[in-house]
């Protein structure tokens, strides 16, 4: 009998781990489709939430047995829905990140952008703890800026990471033997020391990428002179300061967000308060940053802080705080 059930659990296990079963599920997950909760609230008209969190990217991310979807398209799958639905009048940004690539910055600019003009819906930003770089950047469409009193935002600028690993390879005998049809083929290839050239062409593109960002919080928040010039520097800022810029318009915690939402949007005081979620939770309420059961942030055994957000870095360009890459 015992025989018999070990047989039948390895079984199941087994078809849960190939997917050959994919009518069997014990918990939902990024496959189950989005469903609508409400947080707080009964009276008509609703103010949606909704979270960003983490590294911004449209690369869809790798756990143990299973694919996630990436946070571009999870955000992009919300605003989708928000769309079909006119009940829907304010969406509040729930925004903790440090930033991410630059493109999927970009498209999450555009989306919400996008958004906005075909719906005439208010959105509103409230930043957490890390509001830096992309993740100020994907806040730029708001028609209001909310700062947690201990938040950090700023860093309006761009990066570029490259690994340099030709060090290495002398000390341990290691050579990479590259045929090229230009020579400019391999730049920034962590096999060699770039030339003065090269670091000239780079620095061009980044400060190109990064007078993009710059222009468009010029724009978007009608800055100019010394305040612009203060931005320019890509420093970081707590929100006094952020707000004597001009780059928030308000200090405040979630509440007044969701407060400032429904009067932008002349709704009640008690009008509904909705997340759109794959998992039902318990107890649920607006600081749950969870789609779905496993959507949920899983620290590692062991934490190695700033070098293990590195890891997952490719070479590329960033609207990111370095510092919190790890997020």
């Amino acid at each position: 009998m015992i025989r018999r059930f070990l047989l039948i659990t390895i079984s199941i296990t087994a078809f849960i781990i190939t997917g050959c079963a994919p009518q069997f599920k014990l918990f939902s997950d990024e496959t189950a489709p989005l469903r609508e909760f409400t947080l707080e609230g009964g009276k008509p008209g609703k103010i949606l939430v909704l979270p960003v969190r983490g590294f911004i990217s449209d690369q869809p991310r790798k756990e143990f047995i299973r694919v996630k979807p990436s946070m571009v398209q999870e955000i992009v799958s919300q605003l989708r829905r928000a769309e079909k639905d006119r009940d829907i009048k304010a969406v509040v940004l729930k925004v903790d990140s440090p930033g991410g690539a630059t493109t999927a910055s970009d498209i999450l600019y555009h989306e919400i952008l996008t958004y906005k003009n075909r719906t005439n819906v208010k959105v509103i930003v409230s930043m957490m703890n890390v509001a830096t770089s992309g993740a100020y950047y994907i806040s730029l469409p708001a028609d209001h800026i909310i700062a947690h009193p201990t938040t950090i935002t700023g860093s309006i600028g761009v990066i570029f990471l490259y690994p340099r690993i030709h060090g290495l390879m002398e000390k341990i005998g290691l050579e990479v033997e590259v045929s090229k049809s230009g020579e400019n083929k391999d730049m920034a290839s962590p096999f060699r020391e770039p030339t003065v050239k090269e670091r000239g062409m780079m620095q061009n593109i980044t400060q190109t990428l990064g007078n993009r960002f710059v222009n468009l919080v010029a724009q978007n928040r009608k800055l100019s002179g010394t305040p612009m010039q203060t931005v320019s520097t890509a420093r970081i800022f707590l929100p006094e300061e952020a707000l004597k810029l001009g780059l928030i318009d308000e200090i405040g915690y979630l509440d007044d967000a969701l407060s400032r939402a429904k009067s932008m949007a002349g709704l009640s005081d008690d009008a509904r308060v909705v997340v759109y979620r794959r998992t039902e939770y318990p107890d649920d309420n607006v600081y749950n940053t969870g789609v779905s059961a496993h959507g949920i942030q899983k620290k590692p055994l062991i934490d190695l802080g700033i070098a293990g957000g590195l890891a997952h870095l490719k070479t590329g360009f960033y609207y990111l705080w370095l510092p919190d890459s790890g997020l």
